[in-house]
């Protein structure tokens, strides 16, 4: 696999590796389950969950008559059964991804982050969608259960990935409300979205989005970052471009870095703050490790 654009198989290599990651683990993602689930209903499902007392709309034919002559008082017997969820992997490709200082670009992470998502709910027999989205398209598979329909996203990956490359237009940060519309419209309810993206362009209207969209779904941020952006190298003076403007800085000063630090660390907490707000957990993940590597250490912690 390239630093610049992924490798398609690569991405289809992944597959093995996504299979054996307890991607499930709430512990991991703050209770949002991955693919399959348990859910409270009322009706008979696979398995006993509850005794609790009876609550105005409940089914009267669930009732558990001796534990409400022992008790004087209406119980029900609540049951849980398996439903399905499906996944929809939102991937942000835009021209703020195309950076990385050392293994690979953002834009390449999000990639591989997307493809071991898509493999593991797969492995899990869910269905799988996807909207990857640049800074002038859009582009979505609505959710369906199948080797062919994973294979597509990551060749979509894989173009949009290259396209990067000659990219010669300016970013375009209100993209990402744009694809966070199109993803409400997608997902309906009761899907689990994953968004994999450096949040570029984020403002009220995306918290608002957010918060729509969690209200029927399930939704993870996959926070993609490199590592340059969080620390500076003590490399004397460094010329910086944003493609149109050009400064010196430099990197000798001790000051400056821990202001650039504290500058990234107040984004992330502003971030996780934010997104907690909407009950959005978020996986930071970065440039310099492989993506398998840094998830396996993140649920290797999980008690």
């Amino acid at each position: 696999m390239g630093r610049v654009s992924v490798d398609l198989r690569h991405l289809i290599e992944l597959r093995h590796q996504a299979r054996h990651l307890p991607l499930s683990s709430a512990g991991v993602i703050n209770s949002v389950l991955v693919g399959r689930h348990r859910s409270r209903i009322r009706g008979r499902g696979l398995n006993f969950e509850e005794l609790r007392h009876y609550r105005t709309g409940d089914d009267i034919r669930l009732l558990d008559w001796k534990v409400t002559r022992r008790t004087g008082k209406p119980h029900v017997r609540v049951y849980a059964e398996e439903r399905e969820r499906p996944v929809l992997l939102v991937v942000d490709q835009r021209l703020s991804m195309f950076f990385g200082s050392s293994r690979a670009m953002k834009s390449v992470v999000a990639a591989e982050l997307a493809s071991v998502l898509a493999w593991h709910t797969l492995a899990q027999d869910d269905r799988v969608g996807s909207l990857v989205f640049g800074d002038d398209y859009i582009s979505e598979l609505r959710p369906r259960r199948s080797d062919a329909q994973v294979m597509q996203l990551l060749q979509r990956l894989q173009q949009s990935n290259e396209a990067l490359r000659g990219q010669t237009q300016r970013g375009n940060p209100a993209q990402l409300n744009r694809a966070l519309q199109q993803v409400l419209n997608l997902a309906g309810h009761g899907c689990v979205v994953y968004l994999l993206s450096d949040l570029d362009g984020a403002d009220e209207t995306t918290g608002h989005l957010l918060s729509q969209l969690t209200r029927h779904n399930s939704v993870l941020l996959g926070f993609v970052y490199d590592r340059l952006e969080q620390q500076l190298p003590v490399s004397g003076r460094l010329a910086v471009s944003d493609g149109e403007f050009q400064v010196e800085i430099d990197t000798a000063d001790a000051g400056l870095r821990e202001r650039f630090s504290e500058l990234f660390e107040k984004r992330l907490w502003r971030a996780r703050r934010f997104l907690q707000q909407r009950q959005v957990p978020v996986l930071a993940i970065h440039t310099h490790e492989p993506v398998v590597k840094q998830l396996t250490r993140m649920l290797g912690s999980v008690p």
